[in-house]
């Protein structure tokens, strides 16, 4: 099984990570949703808001904009970040599920290439 959080903002991807209030928690598992929860985050800095995601058990993170020491501490917790995604929750979580995330429909505008995942499950080459 494969816990993923989403960071949410009215039904979209928030924007910036750093300061989204809101993650949504996906537990799949055979490329099957077996569970969901939403859980706010407090606020604090990077190695706080690292360690809470990695403290609920999140191996994957889809996000927006994200820091780059933000981005270092959650990797350094053992989180696979995907950044730079915007769109419908909903959506992303399909996409993702389905491996078409990587396809670019679901790239922020102007996002550049810094951060592109590099493959595994659920991405293709994003």
């Amino acid at each position: 099984m494969m816990r993923i959080a989403i960071s949410t903002w009215q039904g979209r991807i928030s924007p910036v990570f750093d300061v989204a209030g809101t993650v949504l928690l996906v537990d799949i598992d055979s490329d099957r949703e077996v569970g969901r929860e939403s859980r706010g985050l407090s606020e604090g800095g990077a190695f706080e808001r690292a360690r809470q995601v990695a403290a609920l058990g999140v191996e994957v993170l889809i996000c927006g904009a994200i820091s780059c020491g933000l981005e270092r501490s959650l990797r350094s917790a053992g989180v696979r970040v995907i950044g730079q995604v915007c769109g419908p929750v909903e959506e992303v979580l399909d996409a993702f599920v389905s491996g078409r995330l990587a396809k670019g429909a679901y790239r922020m505008p102007g996002c550049c290439r810094r951060r592109r995942y590099q493959g595994g499950r659920g991405m293709g080459m994003y």
